[in-house]
């Protein structure tokens, strides 16, 4: 578990700002699974999507997605990760090809990724992406309530296992961006690597 635990320069928790946004969010005596709930909730609906936002930032990191307050999937991942982690509970990604377009995949592919987090035993999948008409993504302990419900018809599927980081190309692409629009060309649209773990 100790890979889903640590920090790193991605999932930057000891940073000042992710501190204090712990202090704010996670008052002591909280149980596990609220403190969870919380982290989901103020990654979701108080971090803009960078995309619905029209953000002219692309931030990479969890303390700069805190800063600037909107990231993508994959940046809003890594804050998830970075404010649980720091509370002790294992935190990991999980990732998802999906269709540029919601109509269809005349626009090609892209990877989309969310939060896997260990409680009571077992993995939850938990997608902070933020919601809006059409996405509707929410928290629960059950089955995982996704952005984005896989489409066989339009070869949209999970990607198997969760992963102790994020997709590395994935955030090499982030910080070679200057503007948001730039990730429609190029963006990774496969994942190659094996999962850390198979649950």
């Amino acid at each position: 578990m100790e890979r889903f635990l640590c920090p790193s320069h991605y999932i930057d928790f000891p940073a000042e700002n992710i501190q204090r946004c712990i202090q704010a969010l996670f008052p002591p005596g909280m149980e596990a699974v609220e403190k969870i709930k919380t982290a989901y909730h103020f990654v979701r609906d108080d971090i803009p999507h960078a995309f619905d936002s029209h953000a002219k930032v692309v931030p990479v990191t969890a303390s700069e997605v805190l800063h600037h307050r909107t990231g993508i999937c994959h940046a809003k991942a890594n804050l998830m990760a970075a404010l649980l982690r720091a509370q002790g509970i294992p935190t990991g990604f999980c990732f998802q090809r999906i269709t540029y377009m919601a109509e269809d995949e005349s626009l090609g592919y892209c990877t989309h990724a969310f939060s896997a987090v260990y409680l009571d035993g077992r993995w939850l999948r938990l997608d902070a992406r933020g919601n809006k008409p059409g996405i509707d993504a929410q928290f629960s302990l059950t089955e995982p309530i996704l952005a984005y419900p896989p489409r066989p018809e339009f070869e949209e599927y999970l990607y198997p296992g969760i992963y102790a980081g994020p997709h590395l190309v994935t955030m090499a692409k982030l910080e070679q961006s200057s503007r948001n629009r730039e990730l429609f060309h190029g963006f990774p649209d496969e994942l190659m690597e094996a999962p850390d773990l198979l649950d």
